[in-house]
């Protein structure tokens, strides 16, 4: 009952579709009067030869032959008659047999796969649909994003132009809507001046003209877009978007962050309000061989170690766990703690050796420009010699060519970063450079999220996945929050004060050791924070106080489950 609707809808919604009727029903026509006729003729030849039979054995005889049937109880005897018969056989092979199959499959056969696919994939979303966030792309950041906004409960919708593609994501459980990019209905159709956010992650020309096309539709609806080329910021910016991310800028400088090099101090990775998340290496230091609970950094300092990274593995710090020269710290604080901390360890300077930076392009270089922000020496490995921008700091060649390394300083650099987009290269470089110096920092960027585990087992000290930063900054637009990544697999987040929590201390609630997070600060009532909080503070129980945690998705999700934070809570990240 569902076919008919949906055919007729179908027949009758374009002209083609119209003439393609039209067409049909003149072969069927046509089919019907070569029966006829033959039917007529069979009666005159069958007459001549004396033989009589009635009109329903005529069009019996008919069909029979000319499905090739010929059951042969009805047969002609004379020459004229076989004749008559082949022309009927013929013919009823190619318009029964080849012309009417082939119609059939392209006026109704077809048409019925497309009323199907138009069902599965709908060209509108459902009326009074609003606060949703609009993606106009399927891509790796689109990707990760529609996983984000599925953990915290958010509606999307992808908008995807090919109806075949756009069924096959709907059997992936995507939320899809089949339209063309560069109408101005397809976004009505979207209700894309009821919608959240709208997000263009697509090439740079095709989100400017998705951002000029959106705003015809509305001029307040939020866009955030992506821009591949520098020069492409000012021109979505100027076409109407509301934020415009350069992702290469922002996962090059933020693979500069983590680079060993320079004075030994704590690099900031990430601001939540008043409070500072940073990341400290220990190498070269007297905390080298020390277990943390010896280490006195919270005594001397004020900052809280939340986590250790131990060669890309984030772990929960213990009293006695052991600091290694490989291990950078994760500490939390306020800014006036972080200059302390910096002014003890600024003495401890590491080696001058430059930082090796394997691919000259956007992501290279935006992570030389944070290199020497901080004062940091650099050499680039990039093969194309059109992008090699200055000699000193350039070495021409393949980054898989010894020769190349060691040209650039690999025996004795203190730290690779790893930039190329094609993630299967960046495995291959970072178990070449890791057997070549077992010793060196390897930061590496990851294209896709599924390939940043492989690239920790190939290796690798720090991994940034351009999806994971393209997703984590446009969420942090949706909420509010500033545009910043603190690890991959690290996040900070606030919560309501639970009630069993209410009126304990720190110590005493074994928060860490129930969810593996770490109580970072309070943010009570009146917007004021609490910041590193010794143990024996008593967590507040004010109208509107909440607790700021540090830890990972499954440690946040542990959290939420144990103490009854069941409901989707107001997340906020860093910045706020």
């Amino acid at each position: 009952m569902k076919f008919l609707p949906a055919q007729f809808t179908y027949f009758v919604q374009t002209q083609g579709a119209r003439r393609n009727l039209r067409t049909l029903r003149g072969f069927l026509l046509l089919l019907a009067a070569m029966i006829i006729v033959y039917s007529v003729l069979f009666h005159f030849l069958m007459a001549a030869e004396g033989q009589r039979h009635s009109w329903l054995t005529g069009l019996y005889w008919t069909l029979t032959v000319m499905s090739t049937l010929g059951f042969g109880d009805i047969t002609f005897e004379g020459d004229l008659g076989r004749a008559f018969s082949i022309l009927v056989m013929l013919s009823g092979v190619i318009f029964l047999l080849i012309v009417l199959p082939f119609t059939l499959i392209q006026f109704f056969y077809e048409p019925w796969l497309e009323a199907q696919l138009r069902n599965r994939a709908p060209r509108r979303v459902p009326a009074g649909t609003k606060g949703h966030v609009i993606l106009t792309q399927l891509d790796p950041v689109s990707l990760s994003l529609i996983q984000r906004l599925r953990y915290h409960g958010k509606p999307y919708f992808l908008l995807e132009v090919d109806a075949h593609r756009a069924v096959e994501l709907v059997d992936e459980d995507i939320r899809v809507i089949v339209g063309e990019r560069d109408k101005i209905e397809t976004y009505r159709d979207l209700a894309a001046s009821e919608a959240a956010l709208i997000v263009a992650t697509g090439d740079d020309y095709l989100n400017t003209n998705i951002i000029l096309t959106v705003r015809e539709v509305t001029a307040e609806v939020p866009i955030v877009s992506i821009a591949r080329s520098e020069d492409s910021v000012d021109v979505m910016q100027l076409a109407g978007s509301t934020n415009v991310l350069h992702l290469p800028e922002l996962l090059g400088r933020a693979l500069a962050r983590r680079t060993l090099g320079g004075d030994v101090r704590a690099n900031v990775i990430g601001r939540f309000g008043d409070l500072v998340i940073a990341e400290a290496p220990a190498t070269g230091t007297p905390l080298v061989g020390a277990v943390l609970a010896n280490s006195r950094i919270r005594e001397a300092t004020g900052l809280t170690v939340v986590g250790l990274w131990e060669r890309g593995r984030f772990e929960l710090p213990r009293a006695d766990t052991v600091i290694h020269s490989h291990t950078v710290l994760v500490v939390a604080g306020s800014e006036a703690q972080l200059e302390s901390f910096s002014e003890l360890m600024v003495i401890y300077n590491m080696a001058d050796s430059p930082a090796i930076i394997l691919g000259g392009g956007r992501v290279g270089r935006a992570a030389a420009a944070g290199l020497v922000e901080r004062e940091v020496d650099y050499r680039i490995v990039e093969q194309n010699p059109t992008m090699i921008k200055d000699p000193q700091k350039y070495v021409q060649g393949s980054a898989a060519d010894l020769d190349c390394l060691q040209e650039a300083g690999i025996e004795s650099a203190g730290t690779v970063i790893v930039t190329t987009s094609d993630d299967a290269t960046n495995i291959y470089l970072t178990v070449y450079c890791r057997r070549l110096r077992p010793d060196i920092q390897i930061i590496s960027r990851a294209t896709l999220e599924r390939n940043v585990s492989t690239l920790h087992l190939a290796g690798a000290d720090f991994v940034m996945s351009y999806a994971s930063m393209g997703a984590n900054a446009i969420y942090n637009v949706l909420e509010n929050g500033d545009v910043v990544m603190l690890a991959e697999g690290l996040d900070v987040f606030r919560v309501p004060v639970p009630e069993s929590l209410k009126g304990r201390s720190i110590a005493a609630s074994n928060i860490r050791q129930e969810t593996g997070c770490s109580l970072v600060a309070f943010e009570l009532g009146d917007g004021s924070q609490v910041i590193s909080p010794p143990p024996e503070t008593v967590i507040p129980g004010g109208a509107g106080d909440e607790l700021i945690l540090i830890g990972t998705t499954e440690n946040e999700q542990r959290f939420v489950e144990a103490y009854g934070l069941a409901q989707r809570y107001s997340r906020r990240r860093q910045g706020r």
